[in-house]
């Protein structure tokens, strides 16, 4: 299936979900007053009307709270009608069994209204992973400490992860006393408009890491305006690289893929095929696409985001047989992948069945042993 009919199909789908769920909810209330049901009806739809809102508002002159409210109320919608209508067919189906449920409808609320409890909480809470890796190459220290590199994607920032949330989320690099912080992509969520009313640079301005802050592009910094995000990034101590590499003091390559969304892009081979070899590599990949041709690069580490491995069940699923890796590190030879499912996410604030994350790499290099 075509991107095109995905786009056409899924709305439709969505529209279809929550008439079936308005039917269900009209057929169990049936002793409320009829002017409670027009009522309840009327503020039901505007919850499932505000997700084409959140997409149709965005980039107007709006306060950024009500931008906010309406993008958290349209987007979380989605995961609570996949929910209900997983919970009511299921209820179908033992009706269909001959196992009739009372109350059923009622039932199905209260579960999903949990479930996503749960994945809010799950959301605002995220695991920090720390990896210990050796990397048989040299550096120029002589500090015997490892190397400590603190890595993030997908933030998202917007209407969805606001300036509080990222104000967490600093404080959270900066308690782990990084060297360095690497970036994923999608930093930026689907328009740099909030970023710019906010003053989010502020709080990036707070990330300390003596060897710097580096990030690529992700799909999502083209949808919001790759124009616009470098303006941004141009305020905050963030250096982006498109398809560009930076040598740090102690001689660790760091290469900056630019994002698929690019066609222009360079290959990793392109990138890397003038470097030294026998010093550290790191790649920064948004999207975890053709991952042979980093281990034949002579890559010693990529970075990837992207998937958040699907971010609610069973969306996971599908994500896991979309991608070569979906999440979690793979080693060939001795190049380490490492794809992460992500520090926020996109749209719906629940982690259902996944994780929100901040990778910790702490790096210890041969340096003639």
């Amino acid at each position: 299936m075509s991107l095109r009919w995905l786009f056409i199909l899924l709305p439709i789908l969505y529209v279809a979900g929550n008439v079936y769920i308005s039917i269900r909810g009209w057929q169990a209330l049936p002793h409320l007053p009829i002017g409670v049901k027009v009522a309840l009806s009327f503020f039901y739809w505007i919850c499932v009307l505000s997700l084409f809102g959140a997409f149709l508002f965005r980039g107007l002159d709006m306060p950024a709270t009500l931008a906010q409210i309406i993008s958290r109320v349209g987007t979380g919608w989605l995961v609570f009608t996949l929910y209900m209508v997983l919970a009511l067919l299921l209820f179908e189906a033992l009706r269909v069994l001959n196992i009739p449920i009372r109350h059923s409808f009622l039932i199905s609320f209260a579960l999903v209204v949990c479930v996503l409890g749960y994945g809010y909480y799950r959301y605002q809470h995220p695991d920090t992973k720390v990896i210990n890796m050796v990397i048989n190459k040299d550096i120029d220290t002589g500090d015997t400490r490892p190397f400590r590199v603190v890595a993030i994607s997908d933030v998202h920032l917007g209407y969805g992860t606001g300036k509080r949330m990222l104000a967490r989320y600093v404080d959270r690099i900066n308690a782990e006393r990084p060297d360095l912080v690497l970036i994923g992509g999608d930093l930026i969520d689907n328009d740099a408009t909030p970023l710019f009313q906010t003053r989010m640079e502020e709080e990036l301005s707070r990330v300390n890491a003596p060897m710097g802050i580096y990030m690529v592009p992700g799909n999502h910094e083209y949808i919001s305006g790759i124009e616009a995000c470098e303006r941004f990034i141009a305020r905050t101590p963030i250096t982006l690289l498109r398809d560009s590499v930076v040598v740090l003091p102690n001689g660790i390559q760091i290469v900056g893929r630019d994002d698929r969304s690019d066609k222009r892009r360079q290959s990793v081979r392109q990138l890397t095929e003038t470097l030294d070899k026998s010093r550290p590599i790191l790649l920064l990949d948004h999207q975890p696409y053709d991952l042979a041709l980093t281990t034949q690069a002579g890559v010693d580490l990529q970075f990837s985001g992207h998937t958040h491995r699907g971010q609610v069940w069973p969306l996971s699923w599908l994500v896991d047989r979309m991608f070569e890796l979906s999440y979690g590190m793979k080693r060939v030879g001795d190049c380490v992948i490492y794809v992460s499912s992500g520090l926020s996410l996109w749209g719906p604030p629940f982690r259902i069945g996944t994780n929100s994350e901040m990778v910790v790499f702490n790096l210890t290099f041969n340096n003639g042993k």
